[in-house]
């Protein structure tokens, strides 16, 4: 299978199975997709018909035998060998848990709208992570993590800050037993940013291997939901704070993660503000909320949101021709070698590999599940016993979504989010289709980028 657009001024075949790029002339690209519909005189007699201003008989022959030596070599209409293993591969890692979400507070110091969690509360009621079940958390890592050495746990909310003299003991403690048990742990602080201080500041650096900081962009923008609960709006509060913590880390290891919504689909504006304020590490996501909702995104949207896209991928090709380069979370894509297959089959891991962990010391399959009981896996004391469900999630993979089997993206988003597909669909193994017509024109948009990148050297 392969998938040919036209983008950047480019012509791009992309062959799905074995991930090869192609960046190739017009006669080129016209000659690729009538390539398996007949004969090659038949597809060369077409093409030469076509191009015959600006090419001979010979070159349109020379053409079609580099195509079928591509395809020979396996970077052209290559088979897909996946999905017998899908299955295979993905219970290989039943059973070990590399990463944890840690909810360390179900409270929040603002009053953010749009907040799947429900302004940190997760629809339940407010409250912080104990050290004690922060430690049996780690604990239930450690021993469910088999032979990983590296394993993740992300400090997440609500808003974190609000406990985090819980957060440094239970890093102090991770520090304290990971030597023993042959374990290095890394750590991610999620934050509003509205409690960043020098005291943040300095454990983030010595601490954090990546810090995540939200910020949507414009003030107009950000203060419309991300406001406290006197209804006053954060913008003026945190930049100040991101940009001394970003200093102080050098400009790396942190990304601002913003959302964008109905009322701001051109959010192309809100990244440029981001890198005018001198940050270059960005993601932008889509909200996630109910259909109907004033701020969900809707078909009318989805013009403009391509358009912001395509302006996006070259806005980073100029600024990185300029030598003010700036990554996109959702552009940043390996072209030589990429995710492995494991991962290009079977995803986030979400239930198998990683977790989330309520205050109560609760495990769900991730962060977006939190809240609903159905989703419940058990708790970090006894582990998981909810088996019934872990197994629907380790049965989640690309090739178990009928509507996924045929999308020349599927190596790409490896089936999606489990969590929108359930908050749009009712099961884990549904399509969120709005969220994958995003996806796909992102990752048409990254391919193009790292074309034009490779064309540079």
């Amino acid at each position: 299978m392969i998938h040919q657009y036209k983008l950047g001024g480019m012509n791009i075949v992309l062959d799905v199975a074995s991930g090869s790029v192609h960046a190739v002339d017009d006669a080129a690209y016209d000659m690729i997709s009538l390539y398996e519909g007949g004969s090659k005189e038949e597809v060369t007699e077409k093409i030469y018909e076509k191009y015959k201003d600006v090419a001979t008989k010979e070159e349109v022959h020379e053409c079609y035998d580099e195509i079928t030596e591509l395809k020979n070599e396996g970077k052209l209409f290559a088979p897909d060998t996946f999905a017998p293993m899908a299955g295979e591969l993905k219970a290989r890692t039943s059973g070990v848990i590399k990463a944890l979400c840690l909810h360390v507070a179900h409270t929040c110091n603002l009053n953010c709208e749009y907040c799947f969690a429900s302004q940190g509360k997760f629809h339940g009621e407010r409250a912080l992570m104990s050290f004690e079940t922060g430690r049996a958390a780690l604990d239930f890592l450690v021993k469910n993590s088999g032979t990983r050495r590296n394993l993740e746990v992300d400090f997440f909310g609500g808003e974190p800050l609000m406990n985090f003299d819980v957060v440094k003991r239970l890093v102090a403690y991770a520090r304290s037993v990971e030597k023993e048990a042959g374990k290095n742990f890394r750590f991610t602080l999620t934050t509003n940013g509205m409690l960043i201080d020098d005291d943040v500041i300095d454990f983030a650096n010595r601490e954090c291997s990546n810090v995540v900081l939200s910020l949507d962009g414009r003030r107009e923008v950000h203060d419309r939901f991300r406001v406290d609960y006197a209804g006053r709006g954060s913008y003026d509060r945190i930049v100040p704070k991101f940009k001394r913590l970003v200093e102080a880390r050098g400009g790396r290891n942190y990304y601002m993660r913003g959302t964008f919504t109905h009322l701001n689909p051109d959010f192309l504006k809100d990244i440029e503000t981001m890198l005018d304020l001198g940050f270059t590490e960005l993601s932008m996501e889509p909200v996630v909320c109910a259909e109907g909702d004033p701020y969900a995104l809707t078909k009318e949207d989805m013009p403009i949101i391509f358009e912001q896209y395509e302006k996006l991928a070259s806005l980073l090709i100029k600024r990185r021709r300029e030598g003010k380069p700036f990554t996109f979370y959702h552009y940043m894509i390996d072209l030589k070698g990429g995710p492995c297959v494991y991962k290009r089959i079977s995803g986030c891991g979400s239930g198998t590999e990683y977790m989330a962990v309520t205050p109560w010391g609760d495990l769900y399959p991730c962060h977006q599940f939190v809240g609903e009981e159905k989703f419940r896996l058990g708790d970090v004391w006894h582990g998981v016993t909810n088996h019934e469900i872990q197994n629907e999630f380790a049965s989640c993979n690309v090739y178990a979504r009928e509507e996924c089997r045929d999308c020349w993206a599927r190596l790409y988003c490896s089936g999606g989010c489990a969590a929108n597909a359930y908050h749009a669909t009712g099961s884990v193994r549904g399509v969120y289709k709005y969220g994958c017509e995003l996806f796909k024109k992102r990752m048409e948009c990254a391919i193009m980028a790292e074309v034009a990148r490779e064309e540079e050297v």
